[in-house]
């Protein structure tokens, strides 16, 4: 069922007028009206337009979204369960600009440049991770009948790791890379870690040394997050590191297969305070892979060339951004 709105309640827009909830303002509740006709918004709205001989619309916009006014709305709300950015301490607020309209119309049409350029790319970024994930799903449902099911444990070796006594110095600041699951945050290869241990540290720990190649796995409080070691290096108790045996499994390979590690760690983790997968639990993983080991190098390829794209679209959108922060 539905009722007819009360537009008698409602406040008329017009073009070129900013708008913003006092209540909701510090979460982005402030736009623009830059149509060619008249809306109507909710009467919680505060309206208000930029006197354009003394301030250009898109710099005003700009500022508005701009981290000096967020420390603005920050440091001037009212109220206490529900803060509130009055339309009194909006107008008290300073705003420094340039003197020349002409300069700030420049300014603005600027970063007008810069947002359409973020925006492309990250529609490029979300259109090639589609493209990952639907050829992904195309060669595991296309290949299923000439794969063959293998277990994980069988094409490649299960490490877990361990910590060195953190009261000993000696046992740190060494030259062997010592990996901690914090550090797997995105990137697809390491090739050094934060933190160091010496020959010593290892001798006395049950990490262990492990070959370039390596994928990486997390395997508690996270589970499933993937990298792949450009060098040798080992880490911490809280991974369970895959490493393929050189004619049966390639490393970008089952590095792709990120997305069903994580999946089955997730299903068959154990623990009271948090989820656990052990090394006997995926060495038993069950994976459907390419007999000829060329064909995984070729897949593997191909999928490292999509996720350079990937990472090239989001550096662009990230350092875009970074230049827009003022």
């Amino acid at each position: 069922m539905v009722s007819i709105a009360d537009k008698s309640k409602s406040i008329i827009v017009t073009p070129h007028t900013f708008a913003y909830n006092p209540a909701r303002i510090d979460i982005g509740s402030i736009g623009y009206q830059n149509l060619n006709k008249n809306v109507i918004i909710s009467p919680m709205y505060e309206i208000f337009k930029a006197k354009n001989e003394f301030l250009d619309d898109r710099f005003l916009w700009h500022w508005l979204k701009s981290n000096i006014f967020k420390r603005i709305v920050v440091n001037n709300q009212e109220g206490g369960v529900r803060t509130c950015f009055k339309l009194s301490k909006f107008f008290d607020s300073y705003i420094t600009i340039s003197k020349s309209v002409s300069e700030q119309k420049l300014i603005g049409e600027f970063f007008d440049k810069l947002d359409h350029l973020i925006t492309l790319h990250q529609r490029k970024h979300k259109k090639l991770l589609n493209v990952k994930r639907a050829f992904i799903n195309l060669l595991m449902v296309k290949n299923k009948s000439t794969w063959v099911q293998r277990k994980l444990g069988d094409i490649a070796d299960i490490f877990g790791g361990g910590t060195p006594s953190t009261n000993i110095l000696e046992f740190w600041d060494g030259d062997i890379d010592w990996y901690t699951p914090a550090e797997i945050v995105g990137q697809i290869y390491l090739a050094s870690s934060q933190r160091k241990i010496s020959e010593h540290g290892y001798n006395n720990s049950s990490t262990k040394i492990l070959p370039p190649g390596t994928v990486l796995f997390t395997s508690r409080a996270g589970i499933g997050k993937t990298a792949i070691l450009r060098q040798k290096g080992c880490t911490n108790q809280g991974f369970q590191s895959i490493v393929p045996h050189k004619e049966e499994l390639e490393s970008y390979f089952i590095f792709t297969r990120t997305g069903e590690l994580k999946c089955y760690g997730e299903t068959v983790g154990s623990g009271s305070t948090f989820l656990e997968v052990s090394r006997k639990q995926m060495a038993n993983m069950e994976l459907f892979i390419p007999k000829n080991i060329e064909e995984q190098k070729v897949i593997g390829r191909c999928f490292e060339y999509l996720d350079k794209l990937i990472t090239l679209h989001q550096r662009k959108c990230d350092m875009l951004k970074n230049v827009k922060k003022f």
